[in-house]
């Protein structure tokens, strides 16, 4: 079926259902965590004057008021067209409102913008969500605090923290007592056997005190997406309004007619009741509940009658407020609800509620009496089944021996991948237009003006969310950075949703793709061939699939979106672009959305320098696919050539002045590369020779690294009418390839070219300051500001107005984009990932001997890839406990809580961006999207990412390190760990896995000598490296690996003297390998290749298999 596990018998069970899947065999998509976390303040909702979303649908009308567009709920599921939809409410008999969605601050309320006050975690879920797992906690001692962080929140300013859930002692946990006073929800689904509509839940609650009982109500909710409210010829006469109807003879079963689906069944299972293993005490039994999902008009804006007798809060009103004639008697509607009441769960103690959704009601269910009945344990063989079956997914997935703290990661961040989906529906003419016939109906004067560019959307999909709480909409640039980490676990998921972003009834017929729905208009990075050309290459590493159809068909539609950026932004012509936006929201000095307060053109290096990385991309794509049809070699020329002028108008401007004899002679001046402070910079532009540079020392003049490409020696043979332009160009343009593009006339290691928008001296002096922890090197990854900064702010003055950058390694100071942002100082994982990849990508070209000083001023040297794996390490620190045993991501006051306490300590949240000098986790706090790229890192250089950052780099983190001995080494159905060396690095490079190079590239690099521990002649399967690098494993009994690698073997043990280590660790360092170190490694590998059939299975192949 594919590379990655073709060496196994079987597939496992997740595999399969994928398979099925794709061949159309059975819908395992279907069903998923689709509904939203918010739904209201958002642009689809909004249908004020003015376009003010925040206050036009607040939180306090969502439990009474009907979605247009979309639900939403506290763990929700629905179909993948949202249909039928199920959730899960909470009262804990004192809060003033159920819960049925998590609670936040809307922009104007948070001192940092939109922010979500709870606490809940993603925990588990499968790319066809058979088996998906979240938990939530519920305060029940006090009510939960809904005013109190309105208004805490309100008093704070831009420099203050935010005013969190936990900062209220007692709610959560007394400091005093060291007691909790929550309940620990968890919420599981299981899809059936055969059937991807049989959905099993189970919601176990846990008191998580050790003196208080708590009261807590459980009612799942099961209703249909009101789409008859704006379809009038939908009703329940014809038989095209859906309806909920509580069986005749059975009731805990509710029958659920939908004509989209046909008549399906849930069953609530009636609760065991009693504690302590008391099998004598009565069930909870549950009461189903009915209304429908229609607004309380009468309640919300005063009208005189509402459009159904019974709405939409009739179950809060119920359970809530007492008032039980706001339900229907009839037992039928559009919305249902089961309640259990748990009057008093003891300390320490839980409760389980199992329910059923299934359109195979005769073979899951039988009767007993007038109650409808499910086999408890088949019920719950089915979860642990599903939840063993994720385990065994997850695990072939990365089947390296890994810590099992790094796997939890992992884990947790695949996790919220998955629990991120989400249906998002949005057809502009029906928004812009409203419904007449709806109340409220829209204001006649609703014309603010919002997209209206973007008539063409028709959006009807499951999309992957940012976060979907604080981003519910797709972001087109965020969402290029999830399908890297997507793509290792379901790439059809991965390759649609890129294809979508293309599609005709997305991107604009200008070429532009729509940006996210606060305005489609604004300009992101170009990343979107790159995630394309990542996808396919993703894949067809760890699936062995190439999918050239799809990667052609997004290519084409990549050509109008290139064309696009060309025509629209650059200004001059002269190949420097102005951009905008380009999501860095506040990274420079003036809001760059905006036109410039200063007068005339602002030149962008970041743009300039996305164009680069954007036509380098094509280049790569075209080549891949004139390996089949030649039409695209002169593609490929176009895209060489664009780059080859972005590159030289990035360092050089060109203006013409009379030569006195009739002639112009070309002036060529700096333009965005200062050469005194070897940086790039933004410049304002007034015309030809009136221009000055911005002086800030920011991601900006990072970005122009990700612009790096090797080419092959090979690669201009495999192509002649490409190798025939880019001769001309390199004899007809020498001046140009002189001033900055020299490494295409010099072969670098294994004869290969490179293609670059920076040199190798402005590559160093660019490293010099990314590298020095004075600077933009955190101990934490890549800060997205110099830290010169904070001491040293750029300031400028326009017309009496005073503009500052400033180094803010937390939380932004201004409302700028919201305010719930900032780029000025801290960490962020997608621009750091591209820095990381582009350090791969040069050593490739320079070899081992290219070293820079890492840390700046700590005496030590490491290779580019080295200095990749280091900023890897860093950031994968983020979430490793320290030596305390805290994250780094918790970071503050409540840190050792929340890093060390058993309720709490091994949940992982995932933040947009990360405190620059700290760690500490920013931004939306289910930032799932590009933050889960940890995955994908984790997969590369987890092996070796066993010690903590700026410690000599053969030491090891103590927390890693006992785990990994107490775990994996002693645990033989696991593989152990990987050979070290004296550096701490891998006896195998990860070079060509991180880039996921094909196999034919891997032996090409190899044979440069790039990847250590192998000779040129050498060529084995990566399975056999891995065999052979697990034979070598060292073992880790307190012993320092200074001491020499120990090879384990069935036959007598042999151990490498200090001196051979030595001459292993020199050969890695130079490219080459010593006579005793091959004679050394060469025998066991001579050995171990006899014992293996080439690119075939091996006995142990579970175990060792390379995921990349």
């Amino acid at each position: 079926m594919n590379n990655l596990r073709k060496d196994y018998v079987d597939s496992t069970q997740e595999e399969k259902r994928l398979e099925e899947n794709k061949k159309h065999e059975k819908y395992w998509y279907r069903w998923g965590p689709y509904l939203s976390e918010r739904s209201w303040a958002t642009v689809r909702e909004d249908y004020s004057y003015n376009g003010d979303a925040w206050t036009h649908f607040p939180f306090e009308h969502a439990n009474a008021r009907v979605f247009r567009w979309g639900e939403d709920g506290l763990f929700g599921v629905s179909d993948n067209k949202q249909h039928i939809c199920l959730n899960l409410a909470l009262w804990n008999g004192k809060d003033v409102r159920l819960k049925e969605r998590l609670f936040g601050l809307t922009g104007p309320q948070g001192n940092h913008g939109e922010d979500v006050k709870e606490l809940y975690y993603y925990l588990d879920n499968t790319p066809t969500h058979s088996y998906m797992k979240a938990l939530y906690k519920y305060p029940f001692t006090q009510p939960f605090p809904y005013e109190q962080l309105v208004e805490e929140n309100a008093k704070r300013g831009y420099e203050d923290k935010e005013f969190e859930v936990y900062d209220i002692d007692g709610l959560f946990h007394d400091e005093k007592t060291g007691d909790n006073h929550y309940f620990d929800v968890t919420f599981e689904m299981a899809k059936g056997d055969d059937n991807p509509d049989d959905l099993n839940f189970r919601i176990t609650v846990h008191n998580r005190s050790k003196k208080d009982s708590g009261e807590l109500y459980v009612a799942p909710q099961i209703f249909f997406r009101n789409t008859w409210g704006y379809n009038p010829k939908q009703t329940e006469e014809n038989g095209t309004k859906p309806i909920l109807t509580r069986d005749a003879n059975l009731t805990n079963l509710i029958n659920v007619d939908c004509q989209k689906f046909g008549k399906s069944q849930i069953v609530f299972q009636p609760s065991p009741g009693g504690f302590d293993e008391d099998t004598t005490a009565e069930d909870i039994d549950p009461l189903l509940l009915f209304t429908e999902n229609e607004s309380n008009l009468v309640k919300l804006f005063d009208e005189k009658e509402n459009p159904s007798e019974y709405c939409k809060d009739a179950f809060e009103e119920y359970i809530v407020n007492g008032k039980h004639d706001t339900v229907n008697p009839q037992n039928k509607g559009t919305k249902a609800c089961a309640v259990y009441h748990f009057d008093n769960i003891p300390p320490g103690e839980y409760v389980t509620v199992r329910y059923k959704f299934t359109n195979d009601y005769k073979n899951s269910i039988f009767h007993a009496d007038d109650i409808a009945i499910v086999d408890e344990d088949d019920f719950d063989s089915i979860i642990d089944r599903r939840n063993e079956e994720a385990d065994q997914f997850y695990w072939r997935i990365t089947p390296l021996p890994i810590s099992d703290e790094l796997r939890n990661i992992q884990r947790q961040a695949f996790a919220g991948l998955m629990w991120t989906k989400q249906f998002y529906n949005f057809t502009y003419d029906e928004w812009y237009n409203g419904d007449s016939h709806v109340k409220p109906s829209p204001p006649p004067n609703r014309a603010n003006g919002r997209n209206k560019n973007w008539k063409h959307l028709y959006i009807e999909d499951i999309l992957s969310m940012p976060d979907k709480w604080e981003y519910p909409f797709f972001a087109s640039w965020d969402t290029a950075f999830h399908f890297i980490p997507l793509a290792m676990i379901d790439p059809e998921f991965a390759k649609r949703q890129l294809d979508l972003l293309t599609r005709e009834w997305y991107m604009h017929p200008n070429g532009q793709i729509p940006a996210y729905e606060w305005n489609f208009n604004d300009v992101n990075p170009p990343v979107h061939a790159w995630a394309v050309y990542r996808v396919f290459k993703i894949e067809r590493n760890i699936y062995g699939h190439e999918d050239r159809v799809f990667l052609e068909r997004v290519f084409q539609k990549l050509l109008l979106n290139f064309t696009w950026w060309v025509n629209r932004k650059d200004a001059d012509g002269k190949n420097v672009f102005e951009g905008g936006f380009l999501g860095l929201d506040n990274i420079g000095v003036f809001n760059r959305s905006e036109p410039l307060p200063t007068g005339g053109t602002l030149e962008q290096a970041d743009s300039t320098g996305w164009m680069a990385f954007f036509s380098l991309q094509m280049l790569n794509i075209a080549l891949e696919l004139a390996k089949e049809n030649p039409v695209y070699e002169d593609i490929a020329s176009k895209f060489f050539e664009h780059f080859i002028l972005i590159s030289d108008s990035m360092s050089f401007d060109y203006s013409f002045e009379n030569s006195g004899d009739g002639f112009c002679k070309e002036i060529v001046k700096q333009n965005l590369w200062n050469e005194e402070d070897k940086f790039y910079y933004d410049a304002i532009s007034w015309g030809e020779n009136n221009k000055e540079q911005l002086h800030i020392r920011s991601l900006v003049g990072l970005i122009p690294l990700y612009a790096a490409m090797t080419l092959e020696p090979k690669i201009l043979d495999q192509f002649p009418s490409f190798k025939k332009r880019v001769e001309w160009f390199v004899e007809n343009k020498p001046e140009m390839f002189g001033r900055n593009i020299a490494s295409m006339t010099r072969r670098g290691v294994g004869e290969r070219l490179l293609l670059s928008l920076v040199t190798k001296e402005r590559l160093e002096a660019i490293l010099t300051r990314m590298l020095d922890e004075d600077e933009f090197l955190s101990p934490y990854g890549i800060r997205s500001l110099s830290k010169y900064h904070e001491k040293h702010p750029f300031e400028m003055e326009v017309h009496g107005q005073k503009y500052e950058v400033k180094y803010l390694p937390g939380e932004s100071n201004s409302g700028m984009f919201g305010g719930n942002s900032n780029w000025r100082g801290p960490i962020w994982f997608a621009t750091s990932f591209l820095i990381m990849e582009s350090l791969q990508r040069f050593y490739l070209y320079y070899g081992s001997n290219f070293k820079v000083e890492c840390p700046v001023g700590s005496g030590e040297y490491l290779n580019l890839a080295e200095v990749a794996e280091e900023l890897g390490y860093r950031m994968i620190h983020i979430f490793v406990p320290d030596e305390n045993g805290e994250r780094a991501i918790n970071y503050g006051e409540h840190s050792k809580f929340l890093s060390t306490d058993p309720y709490f300590k091994d949940y992982v949240t995932f933040y947009e961006y990360f405190d620059g000098d700290t760690g500490r986790g920013l931004g939306a706090s289910h930032q799932c999207g590009w933050t889960a790229l940890i995955a994908k890192w984790i997969s590369d250089v987890g092996l070796s990412c066993l010690r903590l950052p700026r410690t000599p780099r053969a030491s090891v983190s103590t927390t890693i390190t006992n785990e990994t001995n107490e775990s994996d080494m002693n645990d033989d159905s696991k593989p152990k760990r990987w050979a070290r060396r004296k550096s701490a690095r891998s006896l195998v490079n990860f070079t060509s896995t991180i880039l996921d190079l094909s196999e034919e590239e891997k032996r090409e690099h190899r044979k440069g000598g790039v990847s250590s521990g192998l000779t040129p002649q050498t060529s084995i399967t990566d399975e056999q490296a891995r065999e052979l690098a697990k034979e070598e494993a060292t073992k880790l009994e307190g012993e320092p690996l200074e001491k020499g690698l120990e090879v384990v073997e069935e036959t007598p043990k042999t151990t490498l003297t200090e001196k051979e280590v030595e001459e292993s660790t020199e050969s890695e360092k130079s490219g080459t390998i010593t006579p005793k170190a091959e004679s050394t490694i060469m025998n066991k590998l001579k050995d171990k290749v006899k014992k293996m059939k080439i690119g075939g299975k091996n006995e142990n192949s579970a175990s060792t298999t390379n995921q990349n």
